[in-house]
């Protein structure tokens, strides 16, 4: 499991990266952290992080008592860069074929569930990827020209994470779409652009959100009170 903990939250606080503060009594990030630690089909997870964020990264792993092992990397500039420096740090792990499957997660989503990611492993074990996507309800327009078309929303979803893939094609593709200067919006992105992996789809959890404004902590707090040990109550 790589988790990107490595963000700038340029929409909220700068000085204070989002994955460190409080909701509901312990860091954001030590709640993935401890769904991971119980998660079974998880063996081990890798910390992308800001160089300047070890401290408060280790102060997380303290707060869930990680017996996993658990191993810290420093990130770039980019979230492309963040991925592939995770996958860097697996690297001889996934070339000797000990590693089989890779999640990569947003440290600023709080809410995975042990139900979930189990799924997305069973999943991509099946297909060679899986990715967690919930429908879009809202009415959906292109604007073209000054006019507003509406879009068919049956075949659109949001797509979270974590997201699963075969570890040797993910870091092929990886290292591919480095030598070209390639950043995608999400590992899917990638791997669709640089692999012939084929991508299945499981249930994502409305819940499962990505804290990116300041309000999102005021839901995450609410969220809080209902979640214990990887699950809801």
């Amino acid at each position: 499991m790589i988790v990107l903990a490595g963000g700038s939250g340029s929409r909220m606080d700068p000085s204070m990266n989002k994955v460190y503060r409080t909701v509901g009594n312990r860091s954001v990030l030590a709640y993935s952290l401890d769904t991971f630690e119980r998660a079974s089909l998880v063996d081990r997870v890798v910390l992308v992080v800001r160089p300047g964020d070890r401290p408060r990264a280790a102060a997380s792993m303290a707060e869930v008592s990680m017996v996993k092992r658990c191993s810290m990397v420093d990130g770039g500039a980019s979230r492309q860069e963040s991925e592939i420096a995770g996958l860097e740090a697996l690297a001889s792990e996934i070339e000797s074929g000990q590693i089989e499957l890779v999640a990569i997660h947003d440290g600023a989503r709080p809410f995975a569930t042990l139900d979930l990611i189990d799924s997305l492993f069973v999943e991509a074990g099946r297909r060679g990827g899986a990715i967690p996507a919930v429908p879009v309800e809202e009415t959906l327009y292109r604007a073209i020209d000054g006019y507003a078309i509406p879009l068919p929303t049956g075949a659109l979803a949001r797509v979270q994470t974590p997201q699963v893939f075969a570890a040797g094609p993910l870091l092929a593709a990886y290292r591919a779409a480095a030598r070209v200067g390639f950043n995608g919006f999400d590992t899917a992105e990638t791997m669709e652009r640089f692999s012939t992996v084929t991508v299945g789809v499981v249930a994502g959890d409305v819940r499962n959100i990505k804290l990116t404004i300041s309000g999102d902590f005021a839901l995450a707090e609410e969220l809080a009170h209902r979640w214990k040990a990887g699950r809801w109550e």
